[in-house]
């Protein structure tokens, strides 16, 4: 018997993927313990539970988990409404982290802070696949684990509004002016918005979902101004595949916004970068640079910084991964989910073996799995997890039969055209072949800037809903 049999997995994140995944060591009858930071299961998802994903519910359930949920008389919401993110974990994460196969296992407020092999520290090769996992909390506590499973996901290391990577100059000094993606603009959050403002930067969801319930706001509240900067020469990607995404919710959301700008609610800024930010006499002053070098400076009242996430891997900084120099992703997933690359949306199925570093049972999955990637699906997390858990259970017929069918988004990742213009989807191919095995359609169109894909709760026409459209 190995010293690792009697240890359980360590799941880290309770959020939808890693509670997938505690279902799915349930299913297989592998020991396991669940570790969130937060107080209660889906603290992430919360913060944002004001939003509206575009995914219908039938997206949203993972197939283990369902099974756990009808055991107990669990009563499934429609499967082609869409949640808001609150409704996510009230009607599906809490029940299944309150089930008698789940609860026992979860541990709340805690934060892992390192992970490394017991008694061994990265340059150390020996027994290292036999030795257990030795996981490190910011309480101090400290426990082992046969493997780990990272699904603590980006939500917490957003990235900087500066252009090259690093934060624009003088953005510490501003942050008293700078949102997080997402904020609550017609709820809690209104007053830091009614009467000002706001420059949204960015170019995915994230912002397309701000920029729209600030027009909403615009209109009840006289004074309130909107403006909108992106790197990109067009909003081709944002507007997306209007009436040619298979989810009518999210091409709804790039139709609206386009609306929007079109009528001058929204001034669009094109081709810029954020160079430069500097406080005002209350407000800030941000300078915005063109590829020309020419400047011009946006003084507002806040500013949202929509730009994405990125992984952190610095809890890993003694176990051996191979991360992609580009994505931060395994080198196999990597070129697989590149926006630089991939297009139309489509990107192939993958599991444990597109996940696997030369750490021996440490996975990354979920949003944490596609690094700086901003294509990720929650229906993407729950296959990675089935097959990782799978293999874990030595069942490796199971692992590598990885299947998934999402709906194609309409527009390319790479080269779009504008749909509204008729000239199709793709103005490129794919440099990547694909493996063999079936081809996943609808990792988001466009470039997101969230861990899910979501839809503001104003920004779905009532037809579109009653038709049930969407995808996380």
């Amino acid at each position: 018997m190995s010293a690792l049999d009697n240890l359980p997995v360590a799941v880290i994140g309770a959020g939808p993927v890693g509670l997938a995944a505690a279902a799915r060591l349930h299913e297989r009858g592998l020991p396991f313990v669940v570790l969130e930071a937060g107080h209660a299961a889906g603290a992430a998802v919360r913060e944002w539970g004001h939003v509206r994903l575009f995914s219908p519910w039938r997206y949203n359930i993972d197939p283990a988990a369902r099974l756990i949920l009808d055991e107990a008389g669990w009563i499934a919401p429609d499967p082609q409404a869409l949640p808001t993110g609150a409704e996510l974990v009230d009607d599906y994460l809490q029940p299944l982290a309150q089930s008698p196969q789940l609860k026992p296992h979860l541990r709340y407020g805690a934060r892992v802070e390192a992970i490394s092999r017991l008694g061994l520290d990265r340059l150390r090769s020996a027994g290292r696949d036999t030795t257990p996992f030795l996981i490190r909390l910011a309480t101090g506590d400290e426990l082992l684990a046969r493997a780990v499973i990272d699904a603590s996901g980006t939500w917490r290391t957003p990235n900087v509004l500066g252009a090259s990577g690093l934060p624009a100059r003088g953005e510490a000094d501003v942050a008293a002016y700078l949102e997080h993606a997402l904020p609550d603009v017609l709820g809690t959050d209104r007053e830091r918005f009614a009467g000002r403002h706001t420059l949204v930067v960015g170019a995915g969801h994230s912002a397309a979902n701000t920029l729209l319930v600030l027009a909403d706001l615009a209109t009840q509240q006289p004074g309130t101004q909107v403006s909108w900067a992106i790197r990109a020469d067009a909003p081709t990607r944002t507007y997306g595949g209007g009436s040619a995404d298979a989810l009518p919710a999210r091409g709804a959301l790039g139709s609206r916004l386009r609306e929007h700008v079109d009528a001058g609610r929204i001034r669009l800024l094109t081709g810029v970068s954020v160079h430069t930010l500097t406080p005002a006499d209350g407000r800030v002053a941000v300078v915005v640079r063109r590829a020309d070098g020419t400047e011009e400076t946006v003084l507002a009242d806040r500013v949202v910084a929509a730009t994405g996430f990125r992984p952190d891997h610095s809890i890993t900084a003694e176990l051996r991964l191979d991360l992609d120099p580009t994505m931060g992703a395994t080198r196999a997933l990597a070129p697989l989910i590149d926006p630089n690359e991939h297009s139309c949306g489509t990107v192939p199925p993958h599991g444990v073996d597109e996940l696997t570093h030369p750490e021996p049972g440490y996975h990354a999955v979920g949003a944490k799995s596609y690094g700086r990637a901003p294509t990720f699906l929650m229906a993407t997390g729950y296959e990675q997890v089935r097959s990782v858990v799978a293999a874990l259970a030595g069942d490796w017929a199971a692992a590598r039969d990885v299947q998934l069918d999402l709906p194609e988004t309409g527009v390319c990742n790479s080269n779009p055209v504008d749909p509204a213009a008729g000239d199709g989807c793709c103005g490129s191919t794919p440099s990547v072949e694909p493996p063999a095995r079936g081809l996943a359609t609808g990792i988001s169109g466009g470039l997101l800037g969230t861990p899910l894909n979501l839809v503001a709760l104003d920004a779905v026409p009532a037809d579109a809903q009653a038709g049930g459209c969407c995808a996380s």
